[in-house]
């Protein structure tokens, strides 16, 4: 406790005047509150905190990171030379290797109807069809005037889904009746780059580099004979920046002994050789592009959007002939070699995410079981989310890991 004042030291002895006592005072008051610790301000607080994130990601920048399935996370970005401090990590932007399978399955109502009919009497409900197989079909061959007339390539994300087509069986001769795929192009050559040029400081050489990259890095996953027959995507993984080391180590475990969390279906397309066979070109659809990373010189994204249509039967023989519509979306970072660090002749892949349509739902297996109209009626689990036209490229696929339960198309 604080000694009382004495008598002779109280204000009422002292021989100031009290103008000078209380200015005294004042003076006093305002020193001291002068010299008091403050509270950091908000700008201070979150440049401290905007400081710490850099220190940390420039210490993780030359590895990789952990990945949640069917989860945003974010990514590991290029790192700069040694004595380099980074800016902001990317935290504003989707995460990177954020993989999720939106799988659908059945394809609803009308089509369970129309297979009842086609239970009892066959021949009667397949003539009814427009260019169908009973009698009353259309040309012998099974050409289509819209077959023959291509689509212009796609150059902006479109406003809807594509029209309607006329009901129609696929057979082997015919893999693509009834679809909207059988106006697409076929193969690697639907995969167009753009014109390569400087953006946001990172040179023209660097982004067609890059663009290139992202179109062998596509072909290699979803195109590649081998791979579709289930074998190891070697030629996607060599492109891979040997710097994501996390990442590819866990793609390699993933083809090693495939998880409900770790599924390389997330990223390459397989089939079992030993239950389906492709019986056509894959046909293609989609765009890329080229964007600056907003808020960081010397960073671009490659954008990558692409739809692919498998058509399979069953291995060993049978006409039925179903289609598989695989979507990834992909984005990859191109930098100035002067500012970051990467490795010459690779790819930085810095998102996947992924749709997957007629599938049978089963998690884990490392391949895609396409469904035929026989399982539809009998395959578990049953569908529970909502109905999705698979061709419907109107929207972006999202990466926050919403809708993963299995869901139905409403046309393959």
């Amino acid at each position: 406790m604080a000694e009382q004042p004495s008598e002779e030291s109280g204000p009422e002895s002292s021989s100031l005047p009290d103008d000078i006592w209380e200015k005294f005072v004042q003076d006093s008051e305002r020193d001291i509150r002068a010299s008091a610790p403050k509270e950091p301000s908000a700008r201070a607080r979150m440049v401290t905190e905007r400081l710490r994130a850099m220190d940390e990601a420039q210490a993780g920048a030359a590895g990789g990171g952990k990945r949640r399935w069917g989860r945003k996370r974010t990514p590991v970005r290029p790192a700069r030379p040694e004595g380099w401090r980074t800016g902001p990590a990317w935290q504003e932007t989707n995460g990177r290797t954020s993989r999720r399978r939106r799988v659908w399955s059945a394809v609803g109502v009308v089509v369970a109807a129309a297979l009842a009919v086609v239970a009892v009497n066959p021949s009667a409900a397949l003539s009814w069809l427009p260019g169908g197989l009973g009698e009353g079909s259309g040309a012998a061959d099974g050409a289509r005037t819209a077959d023959a007339t291509p689509l212009a390539p796609e150059t902006a994300r479109p406003s809807t889904a594509p029209s309607a087509v006329p009901a129609d069986i696929p057979t082997r001769a015919r893999p693509f009746a009834g679809s909207p795929a059988a106006r697409w192009e076929a193969g690697a050559d639907a995969v167009r780059l753009p014109e390569a040029e400087a953006v946001n400081g990172v040179p023209a050489a660097r982004i067609e580099a890059a663009l290139k990259g992202t179109k062998e890095f596509l072909v290699a996953s979803n195109l590649d004979p081998a791979v579709l027959k289930g074998g190891r995507p070697e030629k996607a993984l060599d492109l891979v920046d040997p710097l994501e080391k996390d990442y590819l180590a866990e793609l390699r475990a993933g083809l090693r002994e495939p998880t409900v969390k770790n599924d390389p279906v997330w990223t390459f397309t397989r089939f079992d050789p030993e239950e389906v066979e492709l019986v056509g070109d894959v046909r293609v659809r989609g765009r890329m592009t080229v964007e600056a990373v907003s808020g960081t010189a010397g960073r671009a994204v490659i954008k990558a959007d692409y739809t692919f249509v498998y058509p399979v039967a069953r291995a060993g023989g049978g006409d039925e002939v179903t289609r598989a519509i695989v979507r990834r979306s992909v984005e990859v970072e191109a930098v100035d070699p002067a500012r970051f660090r990467s490795s010459e002749g690779h790819i930085w892949l810095a998102t996947v995410n992924s749709e997957i349509s007629n599938d049978d739902c089963r998690e884990g297996d490392g391949v895609i079981r396409p469904q035929f109209f026989a399982d539809r009626r009998t395959a578990a689990p049953e569908p529970s989310g909502e109905a999705r036209d698979p061709y419907d490229r109107s929207k972006e696929l999202a990466a926050d890991g919403r809708d993963e339960e299995c869901g139905v198309v409403t046309r393959t």
